[in-house]
């Protein structure tokens, strides 16, 4: 009896925790469609989404958590006066051959030169190659990097300007992505430079087959990865634009994991036996810019406060996020290191709305309100909360109009202050405070093409952003980013709308899916138990 006993044990240990099984498709079913698959050039995550599956970082965070691991770098050192940073590749890692490039290359320093000297480097060959390189323009990494240098094969240095305290964190983003040079220079010899946007050659767990555009991604795996093979053959990134529809391909099983759904379907999805969720509260805020360069009445502090007192956020929250989210009134999430929880909040107050617009001479104004054609985990519907500021808005006086384009086109657009008013958000992707304040908001930020949609600019601001990046006391940093949410908080370059917890419905065979607090969705060592 008691073997029988022992033995019934181990085979329930056995069966709860079963070993992982290679093979199977698995498709994703996601919001919109990815705007480039150079990750230099692109800033939404639906980009993101399909270029973390082909390239890797020198570093990266660890799958589901916001601490750095070693990626392409095996190991780092830093200089005592912060200014030189130097990194120890991995040896044999190889690029991707495939069916458009079947040359097979190894992964060496000349790559890594490559990768950031086209971003700055005016006289590269590939520095007017696929536009603006937004991430390194919004960033300022032009007054932080100096150089990058080949040390020898296996060896490269970075050169600072200053010192940065988030620099190894600004490592493990998107646009630090590593891409083959020899695969570029080939190219550029074949006079189709341009197709490194669409078609990738990483070192990544996943290699690119092909790019039916609003339709689908496919990707097989590598077999060779240097971080362990992929236990999924086949990876589909498909478009399902309406999350009801998403919802339905998830519950006949014709997808495995969906993105963004409809807040109140969530209880019916979980209630599904055949689906379970993935929770995580979000590293991200939503919020509506108001445009300071295009639209003037916006450069008045009276009609952008007049504004946040005349939107009912906590309502709009609550009808639209369905539970899933709460008011935001930082440009940071609650869930960040030096959050500020004592800055101004504007209530809802439309008579001190009308009145504050009354005082600026704005009682009857007229703008439009862009609203973005996709779901994001900042922004489960924005149309919706479109209409809802839209109806608020006309209870003070306010006039809008409301405005949409396609994903790329509103981001494109956006970028270049061709709206009044614009609905965006954004998710952090390397877990310090500088990704939002410095990227989103700073003087430097709104050169265009702009990631600072407002077009704000104020110079004490600027001031306590520059001094936070040069310290790594943390407390120091905290009492800097404290005071730039209250500066933030007087001036009101946007509407902060909410903070949402993400999630995440998948199939009840997916295994090991890990939520990224920046926002990613990697697949890497995520198995099918079938």
């Amino acid at each position: 009896m008691r073997k029988l006993l022992i033995s019934a044990l181990l085979l329930a240990t056995t069966m709860a925790y079963a070993a992982p099984k290679y093979g199977g498709v698995l498709v994703f079913g996601r919001s919109g469609d990815s705007s480039s698959l150079d990750p230099a050039h692109a800033t939404d995550g639906e980009s993101f989404y399909a270029s973390t599956q082909v390239y890797n970082t020198l570093v990266q965070f660890e799958n589901g958590t916001t601490k750095l691991e070693p990626g392409l770098a095996k190991s780092w050192d830093v200089s005592p006066d912060g200014l030189t940073y130097t990194f120890h590749l991995r040896q044999g890692v190889m690029f991707h051959p495939t069916k458009f490039y079947p040359k097979e290359s190894e992964f060496t320093a000349d790559d890594v030169v490559f990768s950031f000297k086209r971003q700055f480097d005016k006289s590269h060959p590939f520095h007017e190659v696929g536009g603006t390189y937004k991430y390194w323009g919004a960033m300022d990494m032009e007054s932080i990097v100096k150089d990058v240098v080949k040390v020898d094969k296996y060896t490269v240095k970075f050169l600072l300007k200053k010192p940065e305290a988030p620099f190894i964190s600004n490592l493990a983003m998107d646009f630090a992505s590593i891409l083959s040079s020899q695969y570029a220079n080939d190219l550029l010899a074949e006079k189709k430079a341009d197709r490194l946007s669409r078609y990738p050659v990483g070192t990544g767990p996943f290699v690119f087959v092909k790019w039916i555009k609003d339709d689908k991604m496919i990707f097989t795996a590598n077999e060779k990865y240097w971080g362990g093979k992929p236990y999924i053959k086949k990876l589909i990134l498909k478009v399902i634009t309406n999350a009801s529809v998403r919802a339905a391909e998830l519950k006949v099983g014709s997808i495995h994991v969906m993105d963004f759904p409809n807040p109140e379907e969530v209880a019916k999805l979980e209630a599904d036996p055949n689906i379970k969720l993935v929770k995580q509260e979000g590293l991200n805020v939503g919020y509506l810019a108001l445009d300071q360069v295009k639209f003037a009445p916006f450069r008045d502090v009276r009609v952008r406060r007049a504004i946040n007192y005349g939107i009912n956020k906590e309502a709009i929250v609550k009808a639209i996020y369905a539970g899933f989210g709460k008011p935001a009134d930082s440009p940071i999430p609650p869930t960040m290191w030096s959050y500020n929880p004592n800055i101004k909040h504007y209530e809802y107050n439309p008579e001190k709305a009308k009145a504050l617009l009354k005082e600026a001479g704005h009682e009857k104004l007229s703008f439009e309100l862009w609203a973005m054609p996709v779901s994001r985990p900042y922004m489960p519907n924005a149309r919706k909360v479109a209409e809802a500021m839209q109806a608020d808005l006309a209870k003070i006086g306010v006039t809008t109009k409301i405005v949409s384009y396609d994903w790329s086109t509103y981001l494109d657009k956006g970028r270049h202050f061709e709206d009044d008013s614009c609905l965006l958000g954004w998710t952090g992707d390397n877990g310090d405070p500088d990704n939002f304040l410095n990227v989103l908001l700073t003087s430097n930020a709104a050169k265009e093409p702009a990631a600072n949609r407002a077009g704000w600019k104020n110079p004490e601001f600027d001031t306590l952003i520059a001094k936070a990046k040069t310290t790594t006391d943390i407390a120091e940093r905290t009492k800097l980013y404290k005071k730039a949410q209250e500066i933030f908080a007087d001036q009101v370059p946007w509407v902060t709308i909410a903070n949402s917890l993400v999630v995440e419905p998948i199939r009840k065979s997916v295994m090991n899916f890990k939520l990224d607090p920046m926002g990613k969705r990697r697949f890497d060592r995520v198995w099918l138990d079938k």
